[in-house]
């Protein structure tokens, strides 16, 4: 009785370690390990506002820190004008050691982002045109056009309120509203005072003499 009870103690042992020997499968594409490398902070697109700094090895009069311009550049010395919005840090930094490989043999370059800016340049919605102070204003959940415009003090004595436009990105293509902020203003018809999103673009024209 006993030896048949060691036997099968030592058989679940055994069944036991088997089990724990098991290599797990690897992750499918798009799995978690996918998507901890799709977070990784080497994949983020630099942006307007943002800050650089360009280091290139045994050349300090070349190594500058920067802001990327509205145009998604930044001024590199000797080379001039990089791209750097919307792409990695690496791949700015692979740009500007091909631009310098003109100059100098085998550049090392190192880009590093000290200062994230562009999330403050997106989070942000814009009054323009006949208003008393055009603005760009911090985005505020539950913000709506009239919130933005009178912040921006109100419509000015040019203005045709009936005829202003809501500009919006929507899926990388430019979204139009018509804002009867006149109606909005003075008869309290809440019709188009859209609730605005980050990035909005809230136009009033002057009139027409």
């Amino acid at each position: 009785m006993r030896s048949s009870f060691l036997q099968s103690l030592i058989l679940f042992i055994l069944i036991a370690l088997a089990g724990c020997a098991i290599q797990r499968p690897p992750e499918e594409p798009g799995g978690a390990d996918t998507d901890r490398f799709a977070l990784s902070p080497g994949e983020y697109r630099i942006g307007v506002d943002d800050r650089v700094q360009v280091s290139v090895w045994k050349n300090p009069d070349l190594s500058v820190t920067v802001p990327v311009r509205p145009d998604g550049m930044i001024s590199v010395p000797l080379i001039g004008d990089v791209q750097a919005g919307g792409l990695t840090a690496a791949q700015v930094a692979d740009s500007i050691k091909k631009k310098l490989s003109t100059y100098i043999r085998d550049p090392s370059v190192a880009v590093i982002l000290t200062e994230l800016r562009s999330h403050e340049y997106l989070m942000r919605v814009r009054v323009t045109g006949a208003v008393r102070t055009p603005r760009s204003l911090p985005y505020r959940q539950g913000m709506t056009v009239l919130d933005a415009v009178l912040e921006a003090g109100g419509i000015n004595e040019f203005a045709a309120p009936n005829r202003s436009k809501l500009y919006r990105n929507e899926k990388g293509k430019p979204g139009v509203y018509d804002v009867e902020l006149g109606d909005i203003l003075n008869k309290g018809r809440l019709d188009t005072n859209y609730p605005l999103s980050p990035g909005d673009v809230v136009t009033v024209p002057e009139r027409m003499f």
